[in-house]
């Protein structure tokens, strides 16, 4: 079946609002259209999205997982449309993204003495949206850090960085040159599960007045240099995983060409032109206690 872009999009407010009335009037159509067009495409899908009650809308089973994976087409649908209008305007510029702490400038320098024609942006990834400006066309390429959705994205693996732990300068800890995962034993970790955060600046004032501590990659800890915050490496913690990432189909052109370039410039090992992508191996997540070993 061909996928319907206009109901997919009606069923994503039915599915945020939980109401049909409230849903009709965010799109500005009629409710009993809505109504219609919903059905219509549980029928065109041979399954049903919602269960309806007099008083509520829920999400079924595969209307959960369609409206998990509704993110990943609309994103990758307005980022085929932003670069089909680049294209149609004629530009020539690539969007370069990174993660904090990871530098791109050297690979950017590299490329642009071989592409004096192209002009070249950078846009800072928070790790909130890390993959997210890829499918929507604001970034073309990325330096990223594992874990992140990489549907629909070729990768390149590039290497791996160690974690180090962030802590006040007063605390009992500080003194030392590294540390172990059981020295944190008993220490309030600031990870997404215990305290998001939205920023790493959010997450250092935090730190800082004694909220807890934080594992950040050794990369960060160079950028983010505080007098009243102290890094020290964590020796068996695992490493995290570092790649270069591009939407899939992006074929010869600019895109391939910097992925070729900074893979030679980023590697460690210098390790030339960009390899058919391994498959990721992101890092295993931050153990619910910081004595927690990977596995257990």
């Amino acid at each position: 079946m061909d996928l319907d872009l206009r109901k997919l999009r009606y069923f994503v407010a039915v599915a945020e609002h939980r109401h049909f009335g409230r849903a009709a009037e965010a799109l500005f159509i009629a409710q009993p259209v809505l109504s219609r067009q919903i059905r219509a495409f549980e029928r065109e899908l041979g399954l049903p999205l919602l269960n309806r009650t007099t008083r509520s809308v829920e999400l079924t089973a595969a209307g959960r997982q369609l409206y998990e994976e509704a993110g990943r087409i609309g994103g990758a649908v307005d980022g085929a449309l932003h670069r089909v209008r680049e294209a149609g305007r004629g530009e020539r510029r690539l969007v370069v993204g990174f993660s904090a702490g990871l530098h791109v400038a050297e690979a950017i320098r590299a490329f642009t003495a071989s592409h004096p024609g192209i002009a070249v942006d950078v846009l800072p990834l928070p790790w909130t949206e890390r993959d997210a400006p890829l499918r929507e066309g604001r970034a073309h390429v990325a330096f990223l850090r594992h874990p992140f959705d990489d549907t629909g994205l070729r990768t390149v693996p590039i290497g791996r960085e160690s974690k180090a732990a962030c802590l006040p300068v007063t605390h009992p800890l500080a003194g030392r040159d590294a540390l172990t995962l059981a020295d944190l034993d008993g220490e309030p970790l600031l990870d997404a599960r215990s305290r998001r955060t939205s920023s790493l600046d959010e997450k250092f004032e935090l730190v800082a007045s004694g909220q807890g501590v934080a594992l950040v990659p050794l990369s960060i800890t160079r950028s983010y240099a505080r007098p009243d915050l102290v890094y020290l490496p964590v020796t068996d913690f695992p490493p995290v995983a570092t790649c270069l990432a591009a939407p899939e189909g992006h074929g010869p052109g600019p895109v391939a060409d910097f992925l070729a370039t900074a893979t030679a410039v980023l590697r460690p090992d210098g390790g030339g032109r960009a390899p058919e992508p391994d498959p990721p191996r992101p890092a295993p997540p931050v153990p619910e206690r910081a004595n927690a070993r990977p596995g257990r």
